[in-house]
């Protein structure tokens, strides 16, 4: 991966690694998940018991995961987009576009990033579990806010990229 890709910034290059990896690490838990489940699954068909616990494993994983993919979507440019409302629009109001995208992307990921971290405050102070597992309900915060951090950082990035863009008329 090159340090200037897209961009042509070296920091946009440092965060795509690090959301590249971080992407991949939800992938992974994403795959445990899946793992879990067909454990589960085959557990049924043979023994006749699910696991224990399966589903809170599910929803605790699969936050994380979807979480995890928000940041690399952000600064690789892979968010969904109306393109029919641009299609006749010029490579500079493409800039304007991406650029205010980028500062809504960094208000929402800021806003939940300080609404999260409250939330696992209070899974934290009261001790919230999962009912069968006991898993701490705020352990799954925990992956939720690197990704929402990332987030904020990955849409900061875009946004004064995309600032420099239209100032220096390079859109």
């Amino acid at each position: 991966m090159s340090a200037y890709q897209t961009n042509g910034t070296r920091l946009h290059g440092l965060v795509l690694r690090i959301t590249t990896i971080w992407a991949i690490l939800g992938g992974f838990i994403l795959l445990a998940v899946v793992a879990v489940n067909t454990a589960s699954v085959v557990r049924a068909i043979i023994v006749g018991k699910t696991l224990s616990g399966d589903f809170e494993l599910t929803e605790v994983g699969v936050a994380i995961a979807a979480f995890s993919f928000l940041p690399y979507c952000q600064i690789a440019g892979h968010n969904v987009t109306a393109d029919i409302f641009t299609a006749r629009a010029s490579r500079f109001w493409i800039s304007i576009f991406s650029f205010l995208s980028a500062l809504v992307a960094l208000g929402f990921g800021s806003l939940l990033l300080w609404r999260t971290w409250l939330g696992m405050i209070d899974m934290a102070t009261y001790n919230s579990t999962t009912t069968i597992l006991q898993i701490p309900l705020s352990w799954g915060f925990g992956g939720c806010l690197m990704s929402l951090a990332l987030l904020a950082v990955a849409a900061a990035v875009t946004a004064r990229e995309e600032f420099f863009k239209i100032r220096r008329g390079r859109y």
